[in-house]
């Protein structure tokens, strides 16, 4: 069964850093691209950032400079490096994996990132 079980996130001051990391499971993880989405209340979920199978990344103009991701395929995980962050940012974080430029179907939990003083 396909799963992906996201962590790291928590509360964070304005300007600090967090690394979200993200492990799938029940899936070749290695031969799919792979983005982090971010969902904020009130707010469609978006992707902010992916990366390819291998190791090309794409990045939405928003986190562009401040995130980065990358991915270890010996441990089915995918990580975001978040830096310089800000209240905009705040916002439940998933990953997924991509077929045919479109996520699969099932969803992680998710983990709240919370910026604020």
């Amino acid at each position: 069964q396909r799963q992906f079980v996201e962590s790291g996130g928590d509360l964070v001051q304005p300007g600090g850093s967090l690394r979200l990391s993200c492990v799938a499971s029940g899936i070749i993880f290695s031969i799919y691209p792979v983005g982090w989405y971010r969902e904020a209340p009130g707010k469609q979920r978006e992707l902010v950032a992916d990366i390819t199978s291998r190791g090309i990344t794409n990045y939405a103009d928003s986190v562009k400079g401040r995130f980065t991701i990358s991915r270890e395929n010996a441990k089915n995980t995918v990580y975001l490096q978040m830096n310089s962050l800000k209240a905009e940012d705040t916002a439940v974080y998933y990953c997924n994996c991509h077929r045919d430029g479109r996520p699969f179907p099932s969803w992680g939990q998710g983990t709240q990132v919370t910026v604020s003083s």
